[in-house]
């Protein structure tokens, strides 16, 4: 129990200061908002070390991958099945929000009025054509842009270029490469550092919202959570089932759910897909993925692969789409709502702290206002554990299909026969 209670220590933490936040915005209303300078003060600090952070946790990340180059085949595999199980996960995701819209009957006129000058970057640039809006939204025309929030797409392409060519200069790269691992270990210490002062700002931030929209908005946060927890039972019985037979036919579905059980509530108890990297090593090894495969995807998948993080990336971008009334039907929305919650996922998630990062990504890229930050950081605070259960015990079937990729459809029968 004291184990589960320190793991947990952090979200009771926010949850506790978010509810106080709540009651104070309810019992005060408007005069709430006397508290909301303590949450602009989170709010700056967090968007003024984004950029720094970005670039030396992607620039670094790419620049020590030279190590890896003899594991070709299995890198190759590794990122074959991150990719289409994370854009399956964002599909899964959208199509939850399409059926159950957990803002339908929540009154938004408040919330309309509080942000009536705010004008999304989709309509300011209509008039651009379809190259000229895809140049700009991966580049931009001098480096100084860079150096901003609002570019936060074009700056995570300059970061993996950067990365790249250290990576390629190989004893002439290493000292850069150094560089970017020590900038990577302070920037995540300063995240610490701040992240301490969170519950205290988005407490803050949260009573001057509630006192504001209203309490209608809870039961927005309500059904997100209900939703969420829909979409996980789907994708962890479904496609966990799915993603086994697929590696191993009937035997592969019977191997993965014998091992199962361990990752999945080590997940559910530590909150942390780094926590669980012991049990999902023991599980696939068992499962009878080999060994180089096994200690390659899962350290890798504790980082990079988050399918949980993108389902929780669609209900976000889809909560705020429907704050703000911008629609949600057309083929340009769809692809953005996609690839955009595939990015906070699969990529913002390997940043440790990645999850406000993702979020800040999101206001980046739609044109939000910063003030709408605390409003979506809410469901990543009550998503967390099932987001964690999807994210962990999913790399232990991933393995399995890499195995599958790399060893041939065979390797199920091969390994059965070996334990005889």
């Amino acid at each position: 129990m004291k184990k589960f209670l320190k793991s947990y220590q952090f979200t009771f933490l926010l949850l506790a200061a978010i509810m106080t936040g709540g009651i104070a915005g309810i019992i005060f209303g408007p005069k709430a908002a006397v508290a909301k300078p303590f949450g602009d003060l989170f709010l700056n600090l967090m968007f003024m070390i984004i950029v720094p952070l970005v670039f030396f946790s992607i620039a670094s990340a790419i620049a020590s991958m030279d190590g890896m180059k003899r594991l070709g085949r299995i890198m190759g595999s590794i990122f074959l099945v991150f990719l289409i199980t994370a854009a399956i996960a964002a599909v899964i995701g959208f199509a939850g929000t399409a059926l159950f819209n957990p803002l339908d009957h929540t009154d938004v006129a408040a919330i309309k009025d509080l942000m009536k000058d705010f004008s999304p970057k989709e309509a300011q640039a209509e008039e651009i054509s379809f190259l000229g809006h895809l140049v700009s939204t991966f580049t931009v025309s001098d480096f100084s842009l860079l150096l901003s929030k609002s570019n936060m797409l074009q700056l995570i392409v300059f970061s993996i270029i950067f990365g790249l060519a250290t990576a390629l200069s190989k004893e002439h790269g290493k000292p850069m490469a150094n560089f970017l691992s020590s900038g990577t270990a302070v920037m995540m210490k300063m995240v610490a550092i701040v992240m301490y002062y969170a519950p205290i700002g988005l407490g803050c931030y949260f009573a001057a919202i509630i006192g504001e929209l209203g309490p209608q908005i809870l039961g927005g946060y309500a059904r997100t959570f209900a939703l969420y927890i829909g979409l996980t039972v789907v994708y962890y019985f479904g496609f966990f089932t799915l993603y086994a037979f697929i590696a191993g036919g009937k035997a592969g579905v019977k191997m993965f759910w014998q091992q199962a059980a361990t990752p999945s509530v080590t997940a559910l108890a530590t909150c942390s897909s780094a926590a669980s990297i012991p049990a999902n090593l023991t599980a696939v090894k068992r499962m009878g993925v080999p060994k180089d495969i096994a200690e390659t995807i899962i350290p890798l998948g504790a980082n990079t692969h988050k399918d949980g993080s993108v389902l929780g990336g669609v209900l976000k971008i889809v909560f705020l789409f429907s704050l703000f009334g911008q629609d949600m039907t057309s083929f340009t929305s769809i692809l953005s709502i996609l690839g955009v919650s595939f990015l906070v996922g699969a990529v913002m998630g390997a940043i440790p702290g990645g999850g406000m990062i993702g979020e800040m990504l999101i206001l980046s890229v739609f044109g939000f206002p910063p003030e709408v930050l605390p409003i979506i950081a809410v469901i990543s605070t009550i998503i967390d554990a099932p987001a964690t259960l999807i994210n962990s015990t999913g790399n232990t079937v991933c393995a399995m299909l890499v195995t599958r990729l790399v060893e041939g459809k065979n390797w199920m029968k091969q390994q059965l026969s070996c334990s005889r």
